[in-house]
C-alpha cells in the first residue's frame, strides 16, 4: 500500500466508521465494548491500534515539530483501546440493578476515555495545519473517539 493508496478492505473499514457515533453508542450500549461489533470495533481493538495510529500519522501527514503533540495523542488511543476491554456484555441472568451497573461502567469508562483524547488532541489539533485539521475532522471524530 504506497502512494496514498488504500486497500478495498481499509476502505470498507473506514466507510464504516464514518457512519459516525450512533453506531459505537448502539455497541456500546447493547455491551459490544467500546467500539462496537465489525471492522471499526477490530481496527480499534488492542491488536489493531498500533495499525491505526499508523494510518493516521500518515493521512495526517505529522511533521517533525508536530511529533511531540502526536506522541500524546498516540499514547491516549492506546489506552482508550486498551480501557475497551473489559466492558462486556453482561451475562444472561443477572438482574436488572447489575446490568445497569455494568452499563454504569462502561459508560465511565467511555466518558474517561474521551477525556484523555481531548486532553491530547486540543494541543496536536492547534499545531495543524489548515489541509491536516481537514483531515483529522474527517478520520478521527468518528471515532469518539478513538
Amino acid at each position: 500500500m504506497g502512494g496514498g493508496m488504500m486497500s478495498a478492505d481499509m476502505m470498507a473499514m473506514m466507510r464504516e466508521m464514518m457512519q459516525g457515533q450512533s453506531a459505537m453508542m448502539r455497541g456500546m450500549m447493547s455491551g459490544e465494548g467500546m467500539f462496537g461489533g465489525g471492522r471499526m470495533g477490530q481496527m480499534m481493538s488492542p491488536e489493531h491500534i498500533e495499525g491505526r495510529i499508523a494510518f493516521l500519522r500518515t493521512e495526517l501527514k505529522v511533521t517533525p515539530a508536530q511529533e511531540p503533540f502526536w506522541a500524546a495523542v498516540a499514547e491516549a488511543l492506546r489506552a482508550n483501546a486498551g480501557a475497551s476491554e473489559p466492558m462486556m456484555q453482561p451475562a444472561s441472568g443477572q438482574t436488572l440493578p447489575s446490568v445497569l451497573e455494568t452499563r454504569e461502567r462502561a459508560l465511565t469508562v467511555r466518558l474517561e476515555a474521551v477525556r484523555r483524547l481531548r486532553a491530547a488532541v486540543e494541543p496536536f489539533y492547534a499545531a495543524l495545519d489548515e489541509a491536516q485539521k481537514a483531515t483529522a475532522d474527517k478520520l478521527m471524530e468518528p471515532m469518539g473517539m478513538m
